[in-house]
């Protein structure tokens, strides 16, 4: 069959269509995936399926927050200082267990970003830190807000990169995201240079996988480890469960009440692992250390077998290493973190590993073998717990009733909000313990606190990044007139992105905890630990666009906080006139063994 010439050119013609569309189709599809640096950072964030950011633009950035701008899935919150950025995420981070993200530019935003760096690094947080960068050609001259972000937050942070090549950038928020929530998590920074952040490179799409050969963390535990654990433990006369903040961070609260209800024993919580296990359980013995109660450090060091889950042996919970070595016990230490184990205390049976995945195999292990514990013995150990539980250390005096006692704040906060989605954050100090000893946690996550840096002004921002994420919770922030005015401004914040906290200012005049040192070991000498110029609380609460509330009389506490409920939709800020004379009893000196206790006044 012959072939016209008309049908051969027609042909020909398609052809060369077809050519010229699919050249055409190619060139666009490189064009489309031709982005910027601060365009594929926000395609990874989005990849990660992050919702919100914390942040305070300047030079440095400002390619990155036009990309943000031209985006609507994620919100970008805007505090008043860099530090409650960072703060802001970490709160949102210890709230959900997801990742939190803030973003500063160079210098003096980066630097202002450090306290909260270091705070997040502490206490083992998830979180990734963009930072602005002067351009690559400018760095190590001296430039206009230049400083050397790599260097000051190396030991501050889990890892930190700076990304001199915009084709670098995905893989590296990769691996950010990776490293900030496996193992032990922490924070991770990204420093950005200006430059790297508005060049362009096609952009393959964000990284499904990974690979780090020097970064894998163990998961499982060892096996035999484990036996050895439960055989210990099955032969305990006088068993204790010490648990950190560790069995939050794994989301193993479940699996670590499963195991005490199993097994029986007596459980503590450190100050950042309260709400582990349920704080009305008897089985809970309060929290333990510089501040714990009686049983809790009693039984810390007079038990023959500990199970150390999570927990680092720190000394606010241990307080003389020497005192604690005085008598015999055996430790089985469970944690992620390998230089954790034995750092402080020798441990006789070191499990590495993930808390959820060992306490399952625990669990498990203990389920199979049929084993029960020395019933007599755990009597007996129970007694012993209870007789010290008799002295009722949390016990505290009303005095005349002329006054408002802080305990008894936070005790009818408590009693008010213990059946609600309720969550509470604090700053440090007295105020902080006192939200720690009678606010009875019996849910993980609900309790936010700087433990191990004791970060002031942690308190507000803390509570606007979980009331982003948890809109529909009520959020309180017990805090003090000394911490809540280091970030103060971000009531501001609060007004503009409408997150309505309830803020408990337990106000005595001073630094209380430096006040009570200062009573107990430098014979009442206050040096700089009384505020002679506070601000009146309630107008500047009205000036920021809240409610103020001023509570002098222990008969308004309540009304107050039912006022401050009742307000859902506004922040409220109470200032509490509490006793300036109150101390946070029980109470370990430092250089004491935590049985070494001062139980009240009585005993300075």
């Amino acid at each position: 069959m012959e072939i016209s010439k008309a049908e051969i050119a027609s042909a020909a013609a398609a052809s060369s269509a077809a050519q010229n569309a699919s050249r055409s189709n190619a060139a666009s599809a490189s064009t489309q995936q031709e982005l910027m640096g601060a365009e594929i950072l926000v395609k990874c964030l989005q990849a990660e399926n992050v919702k919100h950011i914390w942040g305070y633009p300047g030079g440095a950035v400002l390619y990155i927050y036009d990309a943000l701008y031209k985006q609507d899935t994620m919100q970008h919150v805007l505090v008043r200082h860099e530090q409650a950025a960072v703060h802001a995420a970490d709160g949102y981070a210890r709230a959900t267990g997801d990742v939190g993200v803030a973003l500063v530019t160079s210098g003096p935003g980066l630097t202002n970003a450090v306290t909260g760096i270091a705070t997040a690094y502490m206490d083992s947080i998830p979180m990734v830190i963009v930072s602005g960068q002067v351009p690559t050609h400018a760095i190590g001259l001296d430039a206009f807000q230049e400083c050397d972000t790599v260097g000051i937050t190396r030991p501050i942070v889990k890892h930190n990169f700076l990304v001199k090549d915009v084709r670098d950038l995905a893989a590296t928020m990769k691996k950010a995201f990776h490293i900030a929530r496996t193992g032990r998590p922490g924070p991770v920074v990204v420093d950005i240079p200006k430059d790297v952040s508005f060049k362009k490179t096609a952009f393959h799409g964000y990284p499904e996988t990974l690979e780090m050969r020097s970064y894998n963390p163990v998961r499982k535990g060892h096996g035999g480890q484990i036996r050895k654990a439960l055989q210990l433990l099955m032969s305990a006369k006088r068993p204790y469960i010490y648990t950190g903040g560790g069995v939050i961070l794994s989301n193993a609260s479940q699996e670590l009440r499963t195991l005490v209800d199993l097994l029986g024993y007596p459980c503590t919580n450190t100050l950042m692992g309260l709400g582990a296990y349920p704080a009305s359980d008897p089985k809970f013995l309060g929290m333990l250390g510089m501040h714990g109660t009686i049983e809790a450090n009693n039984a810390m060091q007079h038990c023959d077998v500990l199970l150390a889950v999570g927990a680092r042996f720190d000394d606010r919970v241990i307080g003389n290493p020497k005192h604690f070595a005085q008598n015999e016990r055996k430790i089985i230490h469970i944690d992620i973190d390998p230089s954790s184990i034995s750092k402080r205390v020798r441990v006789d049976i070191p499990i590495v590993g993930d808390v959820k995945d060992v306490l399952t195999e625990l669990i498990g292990m203990i389920r199979e073998s049929g084993l029960k514990p020395d019933a007599g013995a755990l009597g007996g150990w129970w007694e012993t717990i209870d007789g010290w539980r008799k002295r009722d250390c949390m016990k505290y005096s009303l005095g005349k009733g002329d006054v408002i006692k802080p305990q008894r704040v936070i005790e009818t906060l408590w009693n008010m909000t213990k059946d609600s989605d309720t969550y509470i954050t604090s700053d440090v100090g007295q105020h902080q313990m006192w939200a720690a000893q009678y606010y009875k946690f019996d849910e993980p996550r609900r309790w936010i606190n700087s433990g191990g840096l004791g970060t002031m002004g942690v308190g507000i921002p803390y509570a606007m990044g979980i009331k982003l994420a948890k809109p529909d919770s009520e959020v309180f922030c017990v805090t003090g007139e000394g911490s809540v005015q280091m970030c103060i401004q971000e009531l501001s914040t609060c007004l503009q992105y409408n997150t309505p906290i309830k803020i408990v200012s337990l106000n005595n005049r001073y630094l209380g905890m430096v006040r009570q040192w200062q009573e107990v070991e430098y014979a009442g000498r206050y040096s700089s630990s009384y505020m002679d110029a506070l601000p009146n609380f309630v107008k500047l609460a009205e000036a920021y666009g809240h409610v103020g509330l001023l509570i002098e009389r222990p008969e308004d506490v309540e009304p107050a906080l039912r006022e401050a409920r009742r307000l859902k939709d506004r922040t409220v800020f109470m200032d509490f006139r509490t006793d300036p004379t109150e101390n946070v009893f029980p109470m370990v000196q430092a250089g004491k063994g935590i049985t070494e206790m001062l139980l009240g006044s009585e005993d300075l």
